[in-house]
């Protein structure tokens, strides 16, 4: 994809990820963190990944000036979401709508950033916008900070359901906190998210009701018959 960019002289984003910083020793964390990665542990495919990818964007940028944008996206959440993509947000809805235990790794306390989906695109092209020499790093993400048990917590006081929260082991590597700082793209995006946890929950929330309602529906309850294997 860059030597395309670099072949049709156009503007190239990556979309790059908070988990170049790994677990981290700065919190929050900002776009000078070099990380705290472990390059050979069970998640490093991704986090060393998305690192190689910045060192090539920007390798590109100085040796045959690509017009490159560095995006570090934090977790993002939103309607459209797959049930089964992992993700803790789409999993704490789903096994609350369904009535199943919601499982939370470790003892809760560990912290997540979410942003909504659609403050993200407006980041992003904002940052797609911006003038030449703002190739970014560039963290994107909502700084309002919150431990997996009150998210847990919250999902199933808006979902209204009778699901227990139950414990597993914590996986390697799991980062124990996670919020960006956005000084950056306030300054050169002039860009903050503006959907709060609770309305942008209520909205993925009104999302998997009508999927998971649709796909019972259809004579498929179980996510694995209707959406395939996780």
């Amino acid at each position: 994809m860059l030597g395309l960019a670099k072949r049709l002289k156009v503007k190239i984003l990556q979309a790059s990820t908070s988990e170049v910083y790994g677990d981290p020793s700065v919190h929050p964390q900002t776009e000078d963190h070099w990380g705290n990665v472990n390059p050979i542990g069970p998640r490093s495919c991704y986090d060393e990944g998305k690192r190689c990818a910045e060192t090539l964007f920007c390798d590109y940028r100085r040796q045959h000036n690509v017009s490159i944008k560095i995006a570090r996206i934090f977790n993002t959440y939103g309607p459209r979401m797959h049930p089964n993509d992992g993700r803790v947000v789409s999993n704490f809805i789903v096994q609350a709508l369904r009535g199943h235990d919601i499982t939370i790794y470790g003892d809760g306390l560990q912290t997540r950033a979410f942003c909504y989906v659609d403050d993200l695109i407006e980041g992003m092209v904002r940052l797609m916008q911006s003038p030449e020499d703002i190739t970014g790093p560039l963290n994107l993400g909502n700084p309002s900070e919150i431990t997996m048990r009150e998210l847990a917590e919250l999902v199933i006081e808006l979902t209204g359901s009778r699901s227990k929260i139950v414990h597993r082991s914590l996986p390697q590597d799991d980062p124990r906190q996670r919020r960006p700082d956005i000084s950056r793209a306030n300054i050169d995006l002039k860009w903050a998210p503006q959907t709060p946890l609770h309305r942008g929950l209520v909205q993925t929330i009104a999302y998997f009701e009508q999927l998971l309602g649709s796909a019972c529906h259809q004579g498929q309850p179980e996510a694995s018959h209707a959406f395939g294997s996780a």
